[in-house]
């Protein structure tokens, strides 16, 4: 049993400090929000169920976020996005930023252990006589003193300030590095949905040159029946009209092209002039993985951008119980020793040897309200943090939410217009036979051809949609689901 008496005043002053630094050790912002079991739009009944509330999300920013864009099977897609990564300035100043974020921790982490430095130098001075407690009018020689030595210092982390300081650097290094996953999942998915809009466009474009030569066939035919005085001026101006008209969409439609590909160039890292792409149409039935998207609480995890808006809210927490710290004494060791001499030749003697040891507290009085003010601040910016990131989770949500509505519209069109497509190619080969057979006129082939390549222009269209919002979904996931 401990006496009574062995409770002394400094016991207990430094068990209140202890408390105190306890105190200042950084606590888990409170972020809570409410996660659904499901997402509103799946279209799955597979996705197991999961308790309602909050679920505070375990960070993969290290996770490999996968070669997601192999699902497409586009060997050109792949070439494309190797070249983005490889050089494009985006990924290279993220990737700078990560540097400059792991030298930050670097420097804060240095703040742990002892510094220690070297000094040698010479001063000379000529101090007056009164500073020396001589008469007035005394002559006093100037002094020449040479010193040699080597100091060590360190902050005894009493309060977790230099602790704070560290924990606040990795998780700034921490929302640095999955910054860049962010930045990199973006340049991927720019890449990929370019791509495709471009490919979509160049099946457009080779829709129209067909829809174009159909209307010049169309136009020599009325010219004719008109000559023959089968139909009237009327008609071949209709006819002349629908011709310039498509010409001009063709038009419009390859400047549309050109830029799409400027806009590639410029992903890949390389200037619009040195690069081309040669068109290539996209198929109908061009491959485009099935995404499924999981449980809600797991997208917390693996979207890099809340990954990173929570890491941001931690260091801020962290900063909190770094400000407050300076409320409270710090100790900090220092030993100096070395040689002084007034002659250079006697600096290195035996008897010029000098030293010098200190343990400070220090504790700050009166600041004029500062380090309250710098606590005030810390605690803001921590609230901004937590809305922030409380805001990353729901824009998280509903990015899901908005890209698993487009697919399922896309879905249901695609189905229409796929039955659309199959009566259009039925209705031209009909067309086709009884022309052939002598019982239609060749206007009535020409008319079902159109109509033919305005339904497959539209499937087209979809299935770019299509492979654009699976991308946006991918996206949205935070990369690879797989």
């Amino acid at each position: 049993m401990i006496p009574a008496r062995a409770f002394t005043p400094l016991t207990a002053l430094t068990a209140a400090l202890v408390l105190a630094g306890c105190a200042n050790a950084p606590i888990e912002p409170d972020a809570r929000l409410a996660v659904p079991t499901a997402f509103k739009e799946a279209q799955t009944t597979a996705t197991p169920q999961v308790p309602a509330g909050w679920k505070l999300a375990e960070p993969q920013e290290d996770r490999a976020r996968g070669a997601w864009w192999s699902g497409f099977a586009d060997p050109t897609l792949d070439r494309l996005l190797k070249q983005a990564m490889d050089a494009s300035p985006t990924l290279e100043a993220a990737a700078a930023r990560v540097q400059a974020a792991r030298s930050a921790l670097r420097g804060s982490e240095a703040g742990q252990l002892p510094q220690v430095g070297l000094n040698l130098g010479v001063a000379r001075s000529k101090p007056g006589a009164a500073d020396q407690g001589l008469a007035a009018g005394t002559q006093v020689s100037p002094v020449t003193v040479w010193q040699a030595g080597v100091g060590a210092s360190y902050e005894v982390d009493l309060f977790r300030r230099v602790a704070n300081s560290v924990n606040a650097a990795q998780l700034d290094a921490s929302a640095s590095e999955a910054s860049y996953q962010s930045v990199l999942l973006a340049l991927q998915a720019d890449v990929a949905q370019t791509y495709f809009l471009l490919r979509t466009l160049d099946a457009e474009v080779d829709v129209l040159t067909r829809g174009l030569s159909l209307r010049e066939q169309t136009l020599r035919l009325i010219d004719k029946r008109h000559a023959a005085g089968d139909v009237s001026e009327l008609d071949v101006a209709r006819a002349r009209t629908d011709l310039a008209a498509t010409r001009a969409e063709l038009q419009a439609l390859r400047g549309t092209r050109a830029r799409t590909e400027h806009q590639l160039a410029l992903l890949l890292g390389q200037a619009p002039a040195a690069f081309q792409l040669p068109p290539q149409a996209l198929a109908v039935d061009a491959s485009v993985p099935a995404v499924p998207p999981g449980l809600p609480s797991t997208l917390l995890e693996r979207r890099p951008d809340v990954v990173a808006a929570q890491a941001q809210m931690r260091a801020a927490a962290a900063r909190v119980g770094q400000a407050k710290a300076a409320l409270f004494p710090a100790l900090v060791l220092t030993a100096q020793g070395g040689m002084a001499s007034y002659e250079l030749r006697d600096l290195f003697d035996w008897s010029a040897r000098s030293w010098l040891t200190s343990a400070v507290f220090s504790l700050p009085l009166f600041d004029g309200g500062r380090n309250r003010a710098l606590i005030g601040q810390a605690e803001a910016q921590l609230a901004a943090s937590v809305a922030t990131y409380r805001g990353s989770v729901l824009q998280a949500f509903g990015d899901v939410e908005g890209q698993l509505s487009d697919l399922s519209s896309l879905r249901e069109q695609s189905a229409s217009v796929n039955e659309a497509l199959v009566s259009a190619r039925r209705s031209a080969e009909l067309a086709d036979k009884r022309y052939r057979e002598g019982e239609d006129s060749y206007l009535t082939l020409l008319d079902a051809q159109r109509s033919l390549l305005s339904v497959e222009r539209q499937a087209l269209t979809l299935r770019g949609a299509w492979a654009t919002s699976t991308v946006g979904l991918v996206r949205a996931l935070g990369g690879d689901w797989r």
